[in-house]
């Protein structure tokens, strides 16, 4: 486990235990929620959040975390934007196996910042987040496979519903999980679920077509 800073963003960077330098690796971008906000980087290393994340994924990619100690992820979207940037290009970065996941406040910052930067994702997991659905054909090449709570009532289902209805409509590969029994955790068993990192690490990047730009309007879109 490494801590390191990027501009004002400190984060954190797990190295699968064969981690040789100079070669490249699947990379996982994890943002967290607003919790995680209240303790530090080295308690988020050791949480059973974080390790659940490792052995589900078998140990088989990097994975970075970033910390937000603002009051969301959007008061320092610019600079994740350029972290993500930064992180697609890293020495170590796979560049086309680069995957994002997030949850919850990290799952709003999920969705905005693959719909920002879809030419640097192979694959996405948005955690029990929502967003502005209506500019989700920016990620028809972006494969997303999204979960929720039936009963979430901190961030509602249907922010989830709305995203992946889009995509399927634009015939992207996206497709939502509901845990039926469960309220806005749906992190827990998602990053301990060893199938989510296998469908991830099935992907790569795929060739960037022209995107879909579908605010033009005003008298729709305001």
């Amino acid at each position: 486990m490494q801590f390191d800073k990027f501009e004002t963003l400190d984060y954190l960077i797990h190295y699968p235990a064969d981690y040789k330098k100079g070669e490249r690796y699947p990379v996982l971008l994890q943002l967290h929620g607003a919790g995680t906000r209240g303790i530090t980087l080295a308690e988020y290393a050791q949480s059973k959040s974080f390790s659940d994340m490792i052995k589900a994924s078998n140990d088989a990619l990097i994975i970075v975390a970033p910390h937000c100690t603002a009051d969301s992820w959007f008061d320092k979207f610019e600079t994740l934007i350029r972290f993500a940037n930064w992180l697609s290009t890293a020495p170590f970065t796979d560049t086309e196996r680069l995957y994002l996941m997030g949850g919850s406040m990290g799952g709003y910052a999920a969705w905005q910042l693959a719909m920002s930067q879809p030419q640097l994702f192979a694959a996405m997991i948005p955690i029990c987040g929502g967003g502005m659905y209506w500019n989700a054909s920016r990620l028809v090449n972006v494969p997303v496979w999204a979960f929720h709570g039936a009963h979430d009532t901190t961030v509602f289902p249907e922010e989830s519903k709305k995203f992946i209805e889009k995509l399927q409509r634009k015939g992207a590969e996206a497709k939502l999980t509901i845990y039926p029994d469960n309220a806005h955790d749906a992190w827990s068993d998602t990053q301990s679920n060893p199938e989510v990192f296998a469908w991830l690490l099935s992907h790569k990047k795929k060739e960037t077509q022209k995107l879909e730009v579908s605010c033009q309007g005003a008298k729709e879109f305001g």
